[in-house]
């Protein structure tokens, strides 16, 4: 099972927890975010996918980001358009991966995912918050047994540690999981995360 996480910060914090090899590396550049990334980014192993999350920016300022610190994935978690997603994928290089945010609950309607499928290769399911990403609220995973497509996503919202036996349960179904996407719930403070217990979830999520 792939790993992603978010919220990074601090460089040498970026660093000790590149050590653990996760598949992807979260980068924040939305200001409002307490997690907001603005400084230099230290070497990483090149398994790593550094990944630019982004609310709501526009083409140029994606792409200047992509550029500036040599991203491989971009995720959009804004009210980003089909047709802003598809201006985006015609724009950058066929290799850079995006990543549709969709937060969800127990209203949340699923068929319009649809025409997102052919402008996006993953998507990644969080808790409805009042800011996006980050909030530590773990949602009843349950809705996605409506999920009615085998379009990969990236699993998010809350977890945790003590999140492993549920994480574990819903592996076992067949919905096409790509992804355990953490941030808050590893955090000794906003964009700063502790690498042992990364260390601990990741050993125990690849049983």
């Amino acid at each position: 099972m792939k790993i992603k996480i978010c919220g990074m910060k601090y460089p040498d914090n970026i660093l000790e927890v590149g050590s653990l090899l996760p598949d992807y590396m979260g980068f924040i550049f939305w200001d409002k975010s307490a997690r907001y990334f603005d400084g230099t980014l230290p070497t990483l192993p090149q398994s790593i996918k550094k990944t630019g999350v982004f609310v709501n920016a526009n083409v140029e300022e994606i792409i200047e980001k992509v550029t500036k610190y040599d991203l491989q994935a971009v995720q959009l978690h804004g009210h980003e358009s089909i047709v802003f997603c598809q201006e985006l994928k015609n724009t950058l290089a066929k290799s850079i991966e995006i990543i549709k945010v969709f937060s969800v609950d127990s209203e949340f309607d699923f068929n319009q995912l649809e025409p997102y499928e052919t402008v996006c290769d993953y998507f990644l399911f969080d808790t409805k918050g009042k800011l996006p990403g980050g909030n530590g609220t773990t949602f009843d995973w349950k809705v996605l047994e409506q999920y009615p497509s085998q379009k990969p996503f990236f699993l998010s919202g809350g977890i945790g540690l003590d999140e492993i036996d549920l994480v574990k349960q819903i592996l076992k179904t067949d919905l096409p999981i790509y992804a355990i996407d953490v941030n808050s719930k590893f955090e000794i403070e906003a964009g700063l995360k502790d690498k042992e217990k990364l260390d601990r979830f990741k050993q125990k999520i690849n049983f």
